[in-house]
């Protein structure tokens, strides 16, 4: 494959409702998942570790959590030219007005394209859990001479109506977008299943500035919507196949082709549920295809009389005379004596006092459970206080850091 100069564009702006109240004070791209990432820190690995390293975040809601952690965690080396991870706002460089929608974001930052003059310009969402090599779908898309290339993921078709399918003759070109068809067409080659966008997209350059500019002149302004539709009619776009991408280091146990849109609390949850086993759908670990994020310095973690069964748990949490089972805990987190963890996910400096118990329950950092208290045993009680999905997920807000946090064990003895 000769060697392309990519630019990177990562639509980090979400406000990610949907998963309210862990976006309360944060956008969706900077929720936390799993024990040390956040969900922003997938795309930005796949695309590092794919060797593209001239990345623009585009950010709108609630971007000062996002911010902070790009700083912290994704300073690329300034000595090497090109290599940068930059986090922009709206610049209202076009009119007084913030992103109208995906394509309207790119659009008001042409003049970042036309600065840096590449040849390819990805477009990928920052809301998904995944790995991919992205230079195997350059590839793809240089094979066949493509204006426009869109990452598709396939989807058992009973299950198609859901997403947003394309439709696909057999050699991967694109026939047309539909948006949640309730029939919709199967895949060329796999009468059982249907092509998921997944919201990746590869352009040629020149073709996305003027396609841009084009849907701008028509008040247009998103890509699934209004750009890919129109090129689908006068060019060239086709549907990479996500399943066939080969990632190093992944394991036969881990799900071919892993995927998550994590934009629904259940689906979120479900994900954190994936990271659990010894045999997991998606393993965190594979030192090939690393996911980076911030390089805590925190000690490690201190276990007394404690019993954990099937759980993660990050540095610097106190866990004593405790019971844990398919839960995970992020960092600082303190178990006294007598709690019972099941089936939850506990953020940063959480601090769950004796006796307490939990089942099924996302607690945003900072809370402090009181002794005693029981949470997702009685959901009618629950809604009361906190919220609850229809799957019977409880959801605790995040709480105000509190001070002085606990640093021992020997506190309460």
């Amino acid at each position: 494959m000769a060697k392309q100069n990519i630019l990177a564009f990562i639509m980090a702006g979400g406000e990610g409702s949907r998963l309210y109240p862990l976006t309360a004070e944060r956008s969706k791209p900077s929720v936390p998942f799993g024990a040390r990432y956040r969900i922003v820190d997938f795309v930005l690995s796949n695309l590092v570790n794919s060797g593209i390293h001239a990345i623009y975040l585009l950010v709108q809601y609630k971007s000062q959590s996002l911010i902070e952690h790009v700083r912290m965690a994704w300073v690329l080396p300034p000595t090497l030219p090109g290599h940068f991870i930059t986090v922009v706002p709206p610049q209202m460089r076009q009119g007084q007005q913030w992103f109208q929608g995906t394509a309207d974001a790119v659009y008001q930052n042409l003049n970042l394209i036309r600065q840096h003059s590449p040849d390819l310009v990805l477009v990928f969402g920052a809301d998904h859990i995944y790995r991919m090599d992205v230079r195997q779908m350059v590839e793809f898309h240089q094979d066949c001479h493509a204006d426009c290339t869109v990452a598709a993921l396939p989807v058992p078709l009973e299950h198609a109506s859901a997403f947003g399918i394309i439709d696909a003759d057999p050699r991967g070109r694109v026939l047309n977008f539909l948006e949640k068809p309730k029939n919709p067409p199967p895949m060329a080659n796999d009468p059982t299943r249907a092509y998921a966008s997944m919201g990746n997209y590869l352009f040629s350059a020149p073709v996305l500035e003027q396609a841009l500019i084009e849907a701008n002149a028509r008040g247009e302004n998103d890509f699934g919507q209004h750009v890919l539709p129109k090129l689908v009619k006068n060019g060239q776009v086709y549907a990479y196949d996500f399943s066939q991408n080969q990632v190093p280091g992944v394991r036969d146990y881990e799900e071919k082709g892993y995927w998550r849109d994590v934009g629904t609390l259940d689906a979120y949850y479900q994900a954190h549920m994936d990271l659990l086993g010894l045999t997991p759908r998606f393993d965190a670990f594979n030192a090939q295809w690393p996911i980076i994020s911030t390089n805590y310095q925190g000690p490690a973690s201190k276990f007394q009389n404690a019993h954990l069964d099937n759980s993660i748990v990050r540095a610097g949490c106190l866990i004593q005379g405790a019971t844990v089972r398919n839960s995970i805990l992020r960092r600082e987190v303190v178990l006294e004596p007598g709690v019972e963890v099941d089936g939850c996910i506990l953020m940063d400096n959480v601090i769950i006092r004796r006796g307490a118990k939990l089942r099924k329950a996302i607690v945003d950092r900072y809370n402090v459970i009181e002794a005693g208290t029981k949470i997702g045993y009685d959901l009618e009680a629950d809604r009361n206080r906190y919220h609850v999905t229809d799957s019977g997920i409880v959801v605790l807000a995040e709480a105000q850091p509190y001070v002085p946090a606990r640093t021992s064990f020997a506190e309460d003895l």
